[in-house]
């Protein structure tokens, strides 16, 4: 009985240190992690102010003129690789479309003179 009872003491004292000693680890663990992300932070810190040394802090009017003259050029040439039909032949079609909106116009407008004045077919 007495052996047994020193072999659970020793198994006992074992695994309590062992319990420590994974606490040692973690707590270093802990620390080099904490270390790591004040270094990150600090770099990525570094890295903003450069970048708003370079770009400037208050006026972005040029940047954005240039991000809506590129939306337009990338708007224009997918308009072009995309079109139905070619170019001409849009031309052509919007002024055939212009020119019946316009006699539709006269259309009315003469119709309705006609009728305010009492004339027909003048």
């Amino acid at each position: 009985m007495h052996k047994m009872n020193t072999f659970l003491k020793s198994v006992l004292k074992t695994g309590i240190y062992l319990l420590d000693q994974s606490d040692r680890v973690a707590a270093d663990m802990r620390d080099r992690v904490a270390d790591r992300v004040d270094e990150v932070s600090d770099r990525v810190s570094d890295l903003r102010d450069r970048a708003r040394d370079l770009y400037g802090h208050e006026d972005h009017t040029l940047r954005n003129l240039m991000t809506f003259a590129a939306g337009v050029g990338v708007g224009i040439g997918a308009g072009m690789l995309l079109a139905p039909t070619s170019g001409e032949d849009i031309r052509n079609s919007i002024g055939e479309k212009v020119h019946n909106i316009g006699d539709r116009v006269r259309t009315r407008f003469s119709s309705e003179a006609n009728r305010a004045t009492g004339t027909k077919g003048a």
